[in-house]
């Protein structure tokens, strides 16, 4: 596919929709495989073609589809347990799966909702489970490891520059990996990350290390990716970025706390600047850069419109 001579299909999806035949099959009750089956296909399945006609998919989405299932096909077995079907489902029931575990079972919230829906069970109210951000890092910590990662050479260049775009930038693992070399713009002796609308500006001396990475420091590896690759942590697979599992791993690995590190360096952004200015910049959605300032006490709408300067 990488080379025209296939033609292009997302890698994710195709795996997710070989592998669905495969799992249905180990549904040994098949009332639950049909119900399961419909699911996948008119949910599931229709959201992630749909984005794979916007954007590539990338191994979480398909990995959050194939939990839903997994969770739906352990709610209704659970169900089974309790003499029950979906149609005969109770509010008691829905309100004892989730008092269980909260949590980890908030993902069958969409197969629920599904089924309720398409009146596959009764209209019932599905607890609503708020989630807040990871704790972040202290400042001090966060400055202390961006210093480490700029001047250090005891770290790989890779991970080096993957904790930067974490610590200077807030950016999720699942986004870098699908950054490319042309997502940094170099226009005279200035350097910008094309991570939203307006770009981001580089500072000293990160700039001089990610040209360099773009120069001669990204993995070339035989048999692998071609040497042209133009992604920023190409992967082993033609064509393909670096899984984030595989990133998330080595910075693990590299002592970079990258959700508690990627909060706080939100965090901090948001004290210091609009939080909308922050999610155009930065490519966060506005509703929840307000909600992390909130968190972090800010006070950018507390100030009045119109001219101060007078």
């Amino acid at each position: 596919m990488h080379t025209g001579v296939l033609p292009h299909h997302d890698r994710h999806l195709l795996l997710f929709e070989r592998r669905l035949p495969e799992w249905l099959d180990t549904i040994e009750d098949v009332e639950h495989r049909q119900l399961l089956n419909r699911f996948a296909t008119w949910h599931l399945l229709h959201k992630l073609r749909a984005t794979a006609v916007k954007r590539p998919l990338g191994p979480g989405a398909v990995r959050s589809a194939r939990t839903q299932l997994i969770q739906a096909a352990a709610f209704l077995t659970w169900l089974a347990e309790r003499d029950r079907t979906v149609g005969e489902c109770t509010q008691a029931d829905l309100d004892a799966w989730f008092a269980q575990d909260a949590t980890a079972r908030r993902v069958v919230q969409a197969f629920l909702r599904w089924s309720m829906g398409h009146q596959v069970m009764p209209r019932l109210k599905v607890p609503t489970i708020r989630t807040e951000n990871p704790t972040p890092i202290s400042q001090h910590h966060r400055i202390a490891l961006i210093r480490k990662i700029m001047t250090s050479d005891d770290l790989p260049l890779m991970e080096r520059i993957a904790a930067a775009l974490i610590l200077l930038y807030a950016q999720p693992i699942r986004r870098l990996v699908r950054l490319t070399v042309h997502d940094v713009q170099h226009v005279g002796d200035q350097v910008a990350l094309l991570l939203g609308d307006p770009p981001t500006p580089v500072p000293e001396p990160f700039t001089e290390l990610l040209l360099g990475y773009i120069r001669d420091g990204r993995p070339n590896r035989p048999g692998g990716t071609l040497p042209a690759s133009d992604w920023l942590f190409p992967g082993r697979r033609a064509g393909q970025p670096m899984d984030p599992a595989t990133l998330g791993r080595r910075l693990t690995a590299a002592g970079i706390p990258t959700l508690h590190g990627r909060t706080a360096t939100l965090r901090q952004l948001v004290l210091q600047a609009p939080p909308s200015v922050v999610a155009e910049m930065l490519g966060y959605h506005t509703v929840h850069t307000e909600a992390v300032a909130a968190q972090a006490g800010g006070t950018w709408k507390k100030y009045a419109p119109g001219d101060h300067t007078r």
